[in-house]
């Protein structure tokens, strides 16, 4: 039975099952701290669980997603809601900054290896990653004391044995460390769980802290720099605030997800983004997995909805588009969009995310030339990969099996494609034959 030495007020019934399942199952030698805050840098880092084992410190993250969970790049796809960042990269980041915090303490504690894992709780849970970027440091509940124990983790250099180190190690936290009172709350929407993120970004599911039991919103939480000077911070300011200002223009809309509020926090060290819970997965994982005709219909739907209010998405993947459990699609992913004319430009930032596939031809290492004809470019794209589970290539984009429509919005000549409306009805004429309806069947079945 493992010593909880400390700690603050767990968030959730998750971090709650995995706090007592230590506690009740841990060897009586591995100390507990739970809920507390790791400065880094400027900011500070929340910890649902320190675990100190006889060979290392373990930086532990819960998260109670549920299903399969897809790993791809720096991002998790889980099923019904949208992506988030990949919790492992964060919290190993976390991890660093804490073994950097110990030697400042201690220079001995250099011999003490940082460990970071992240548990997933829920018994349907599982993690698919083809490149094995995150599974190591993943595991279940049944998995969790034999991970912990696994010696085998230690780095070389680092010491398999903490015993030695031990006051040190406690006296170290004990001044870096602070307890978490009270679950994370931004405005009046409280934390239910945090979903992912990165340096720059962390996101939440949360509900309405005056409405508990309430629909939950996607918090989408900003990091920024309030001591930069007055022209830095006004041009990060613009750049956080672009995906609330472009939604802002657009009229609510089914294929589009809606923005609920945005606001700054503290000094403006943080900047908060409030959005539609879309439960729903990204399309990203479901090509060729069954998808509807309707639901690159809903995508153009969505497109031309934003188009006709003078929003230019400039981003758009399958990644960027859910797949809700009824089959309808949402637009979403609006952070580096267009809303029309304005006197300053995040186009710079679009080089770092931007997926070569769908990027039109006219804009290849120029982004600042995205229009509405790049965007049907991008659209052409997945609805290609939807009729034939590839993407186009010169070769074959104008193989016999894909309609007249998209080999238009695909075509290497922006003037030449339709509009996204355009698209849409004569997708919909198609539809409203055999011919795409028996292509989408055949290669395609329904779910």
């Amino acid at each position: 039975m493992a010593q909880i030495v400390g700690g603050g007020q767990p968030v959730n019934d998750a971090e709650r099952r995995v706090i007592a399942y230590l506690r009740d199952h841990a060897p009586a030698d591995w100390l507990l701290l739970h809920n507390v805050e790791v400065p880094r840098g400027d900011d500070l880092f929340e910890v649902d669980l320190l675990v100190l084992t006889g060979h290392a410190l373990v930086v532990v993250d819960v998260k109670g997603t549920r299903g399969r969970i897809e790993v791809s790049g720096a991002r998790w796809f889980p099923p019904r809601r949208e992506a988030f960042g990949s919790p492992v990269t964060k919290l190993r980041g976390t991890a660093k900054a804490l073994k950097g915090l110990l030697v400042s303490r201690a220079t001995q504690l250099e011999r003490v290896y940082v460990d970071s894992l992240v548990v997933l709780t829920s018994p349907d849970a599982r993690l698919i990653d083809p490149a094995g970027r995150d599974a190591g440091s993943v595991t279940d509940l049944s998995g969790l004391i034999p991970t912990l124990s696994d010696v085998r983790r230690v780095r070389r250099g680092c010491s398999p044995d903490v015993r030695p180190y031990l006051t040190a190690v406690l006296d170290a936290l004990n001044q870096t460390v602070r307890r978490s009172t009270a679950p994370p709350r931004f405005g009046n929407w409280e934390v239910e769980e945090q979903l992912g993120g990165d340096a720059r970004v962390t996101e939440y599911r949360a509900f309405n802290a005056t409405l508990p039991g309430s629909e939950t919103v996607l918090l989408r939480v900003y990091q920024a720099d309030p001591l930069a000077d007055q022209a830095a911070r006004a041009a990060e300011r613009q750049r956080i605030a672009n995906a609330y200002q472009t939604l802002a223009r657009i009229p609510p809309h089914p294929c589009v997800v809606r923005s609920r509020d945005f606001f700054a926090i503290d000094d403006e060290s943080r900047f908060v983004l409030v959005l539609d819970d879309v439960h729903g997965q990204a399309l990203h994982l479901r090509l060729g997995r069954g998808e509807r005709l309707s639901v690159i219909q809903d995508l153009l739907r969505g497109l031309a909805h934003a188009h006709a209010h003078g929003v230019i998405h400039r981003a758009l993947t399958p990644a960027s588009v859910l797949v809700t459990d009824e089959g309808h699609a949402v637009l979403t992913g609006f952070d580096y969009a267009k809303p029309g004319p304005r006197d300053y430009t995040v186009v710079h930032e679009l080089n770092n995310v931007l997926d070569a596939h769908y990027v039109a031809p006219e804009c290849h290492d120029k982004a600042d030339r995205m229009t509405a004809a790049a965007d049907v470019y991008a659209a052409g794209v997945i609805a290609y990969q939807l009729l034939t589970g590839a993407l186009p290539t010169s070769a074959d984009a104008y193989g016999q099996e894909v309609p007249e429509v998209v080999r238009r919005m695909i075509d290497p000549a922006p003037a030449k494609r339709p509009t996204a409306a355009e698209s849409l009805a004569a997708l919909e004429g198609a539809g409203s034959g055999s011919r795409v309806r028996r292509l989408f069947r055949r290669l395609l079945p329904n779910d």
